[in-house]
């Protein structure tokens, strides 16, 4: 019996489908999870999403999909975390590529329901900005989800769109999602964590870390992202729900523009039009800005300790008590390249304040 489990926003969404899977259907097969390569740019030094041309070593599925196995590598400079989570996943990685638009991410799920005649599809989206109408002010990243659901509304397949953590993305208020909200699915616990603990090791996704955190007990705010959004961990993080797939749409204007979109460079102009934005043009103007600025030297340990007690003390001053290594570093001014190192001297300097995959303020 194979699913076929859409993460809609690449990234972490793919880690949070096989916690899904493993939480809803248990052993009773693998999955195939057909997700982006679009990854943050400490992780890829390229602005946008990859496509199968930026790999070696994909494997065929049907005639436009591919999957990534734990073999692939991505072609210098890109960068992915896909094989590494195919290495460490027991499921199937499909490549999802939005260069063809809304179109021939269309063609792909045709293509792949044909293919498996899967038992369930299930469309999965980390914190709910799926359901953005466009123009909150909040909204960071817009394209990827409103992609993947201008496509999902247009398969000729029963298709569950499926909400988890709402909020925690830090772009759309639960108190804006929760009447859209049907039927509860599924809350997370520290059980259900288990089954992706040591990827959160590793992998950057901050909106996914927080859902397994909140499953775990955390409680409080946690800070994140270049910026220092404060996003409340509550009850409600670990919770999934179901949304009507159409009153989704309804709502989503991006994603009914774009629907008939063959080429992404199409799809971002609508972004700009109705966002006022593309999140890609935001990776362009990073990764411009990060080849520009000679990567800073690791203080020494001391010195770094001392500088997160001052964050820290600010940090608690604001209410926080959660971060994510992603921030630390961001706050201390360091390259995204030298988040693995903190995170290890951190760890190991104060290993009671690693409230895991976070990092707890302390009192």
């Amino acid at each position: 019996m194979t699913r076929l489990i859409v993460a809609a926003g690449g990234g972490g969404d793919a880690v949070a489908a096989a916690m899904l899977h493993a939480a809803l259907y248990g052993d009773e097969g693998r999955a195939v999870i057909l997700t982006y390569a679009w990854d943050r740019l400490l992780i890829d030094p390229l602005p946008g999403p990859r496509g199968a041309d930026s790999f070696t070593g994909l494997e065929p599925v049907t005639q436009s999909v591919w999957s990534v196995p734990a073999e692939a590598q991505p072609i210098a400079p890109a960068g992915s975390t896909l094989p590494r989570l195919a290495a460490e996943l027991p499921h199937t990685l499909a490549l999802l590529d939005p260069h063809r638009g809304a179109e021939g991410i269309t063609r792909q799920l045709e293509e792949l329901v044909s293919h498996l005649a899967p038992a369930s599809i299930d469309l999965l989206d980390v914190g709910g900005d799926i359901l953005a109408q466009g123009d909150e002010p909040t909204l960071k990243s817009p394209l990827a989800d409103a992609l993947t659901l201008a496509a999902c509304c247009q398969v000729n397949a029963p298709i569950r769109l499926l909400v988890a953590g709402p909020g925690l993305d830090g772009e759309i208020s639960p108190n804006d999602l929760r009447p859209l909200f049907g039927t509860p699915v599924h809350t997370f616990t520290a059980e259900d964590v288990k089954t992706i603990g040591s990827i959160l090791e590793w992998h950057p996704s901050e909106a996914t870390a927080m859902l397994a955190a909140t499953a775990r007990g955390a409680r409080g705010i946690c800070e994140v992202r270049d910026a220092g959004l404060p996003v409340p961990l509550t009850d409600e993080g670990p919770t999934v729900h179901e949304v009507d797939l159409d009153d989704a749409v309804s709502r989503n204007s991006l994603a009914r523009a774009i629907m008939t979109t063959a080429i992404l460079d199409e799809a971002e102009a609508h972004s700009r039009e109705i966002c006022g934005f593309s999140e890609i043009d935001y990776e362009r103007n990073k990764a411009a800005w990060l080849t520009e600025r000679p990567p800073p030297k690791l203080d020494p340990d001391d010195v770094l300790l001392s500088r997160l007690d001052q964050f820290q003390s600010e940090a608690r001053a604001r209410g926080v008590t959660h971060t994510t290594f992603r921030h630390i570093t961001e706050a201390l001014n360091l390259n995204g390249s030298q988040r693995d190192e903190l995170r290890r001297l951190l760890i190991h300097s104060r290993p009671g304040q690693y409230d895991a995959p976070l990092w707890s303020i302390g009192a």
